[in-house]
């Protein structure tokens, strides 16, 4: 016997794993040391102990997994989109006439009621252009009384001939000429008594109003390139959003039965979502949607109103608007941290009766809360892989355990989980390597299929 076959006695004897291409040279070498006779039962005493050391090896320990068991209930799909806050009413406050700010009569920030004195304009020149109106129509009036008494006179006279009737015809046209100018002045007067009035800007609602755009002693008047100032009736929010016309035409059936509602009557049933992630506490209402699609973007405006007491939120804020688009009955629901992502396909670990694991491609569907909807691939009752996915493979036995239940993740205040990419209970897909697609390592250990992120 040669050096390889002295080498392969002694793998035997160790019981080591001897590639099958090194067995043959090893038979080949002692073939040709030995007579035929020899060497044939040389060969055969190293097969018999090949084969008695391969049935003696032991098989692979089962790995410790956790599992549970694949359950379906109704989910609500969510959806979600960017939204645009504004007051109910927002209001620019301009001056009417034109003149010199004498005084703002407000704390900027503050909280206005409709009729407060906001800012006052110098009022002389207009009380002088009053006056002078009021002049105007006190000389017309005493015009108007010579010509009525003209015409009280002419009148008996023309009957006894003593004037013509000429006379009488000119002097009723000059009465009801007087009688104009009156009117005309009456209406003057009232024009420089509004021009007076709008010295005095009065908030034309409650609101908040904002800082001041123009100082004491500035020259401002209806011209002006900004405002004085601007207010906000912020209780309620107007807050808009624009889904596309697919997304719309998915809530059309509820935006058409709650329309003819008062709005007292129409259920709050949007959230909104603020720029730190949290969700506001009030609930908004379908409030109306625009008469046409906007051909530029494919989207349509719809409005909402969100109740604001104590006025937190402010107009300009970014948030999301988020409502139920639809909903799945008996949906087959797994946990996230169950699902395996291969190089962009999705895969679960189901456990059988022999507890022999088996890795089947999934087709994934909404997110609800800490769990994902399967739409394909997984029925319910089966039992699969909720901790350990990484350390599986198909064939692997594993010792199956119960699963610890899983910390609560933030749900929808309507009670039903809603699947959102903001909720912070969700955790990201685990993603395998394509080792996860490779034989078993040398000795019986599984290989992982990936490392979880």
């Amino acid at each position: 016997m040669n050096h390889r076959s002295n080498s392969v006695a002694a793998a035997v004897r160790t019981r080591r794993r001897v590639p099958l291409s090194q067995i043959v040279v090893a038979l080949l070498a002692g073939a040709t040391a030995f007579t035929p006779l020899a060497a044939c039962k040389r060969i055969d005493q190293i097969m018999r102990r090949l084969e008695h050391s391969q049935a003696k090896s032991p098989e692979p320990p089962a790995i410790p997994v956790e599992v549970a068991t694949v359950g379906t209930r109704h989910v609500d799909v969510y959806g979600t989109w960017v939204a645009t806050i504004t007051g109910s009413v927002d209001a620019a406050i301009r001056p009417r006439v034109s003149g010199y700010l004498l005084s703002r009569n407000y704390e900027e920030g503050s909280f206005v009621r409709s009729g407060a004195l906001l800012f006052e304009i110098d009022p002389r020149p207009f009380t002088a252009a009053l006056d002078q109106a009021r002049a105007t129509l006190a000389r017309s009036q005493a015009e108007q009384a010579k010509t009525q008494l003209d015409v009280d006179r002419y009148t008996p006279l023309v009957a006894k001939r003593a004037v013509s009737q000429q006379e009488l015809d000119d002097a009723i046209g000059n009465n009801n000429a007087n009688l104009a100018q009156i009117k005309a002045n009456e209406a003057m007067v009232v024009d420089a008594e509004l021009n007076l009035s709008f010295t005095r800007v009065i908030a034309p609602i409650d609101g908040i109003i904002g800082m001041a755009n123009a100082q004491i002693g500035d020259l401002v008047g209806p011209a002006s390139p900004v405002p004085l100032t601007t207010m906000s009736t912020l209780d309620p929010l107007t807050v808009y959003f624009f889904p596309t016309e697919r997304e719309y035409l998915a809530i059309a059936e509820k935006v058409a039965a709650t329309a003819p509602k008062p709005m007292e009557e129409r259920e709050a049933r949007y959230e909104l979502i603020l720029a730190d992630g949290s969700t506001f506490g009030q609930r908004g209402t379908f409030y109306f949607v625009d008469r046409q699609v906007d051909s530029r973007t494919g989207s349509i405006r719809v409005g909402l109103r969100f109740p604001n007491p104590g006025n937190v939120i402010r107009p300009g804020q970014f948030g999301k608007v988020r409502a139920v688009k639809n909903s799945i009955e008996d949906a087959v629901v797994v946990p996230e941290r169950a699902i395996a992502d291969v190089q962009g396909s999705f895969q679960v670990a189901v456990v059988g009766h022999d507890s022999t694991v088996e890795m089947r491609n999934v087709t994934i569907g909404p997110q609800d809360g800490a769990d994902r909807v399967i739409l394909d691939g997984l029925k319910a009752g089966e039992t699969i892989v909720v901790e350990g996915i990484q350390k599986v493979r198909s064939g692997t036995k594993v010792a199956p355990q119960a699963a610890k239940p899983a910390a609560p993740a933030a749900t929808p205040a309507t009670g039903r989980s809603g699947s959102s990419p903001s909720n912070p209970g969700a955790r990201p897909l685990r993603r395998s390597s394509s080792s996860s697609r490779a034989g078993p390592a040398p000795g019986g250990a599984s290989r992982p299929t990936g490392t979880g992120r």
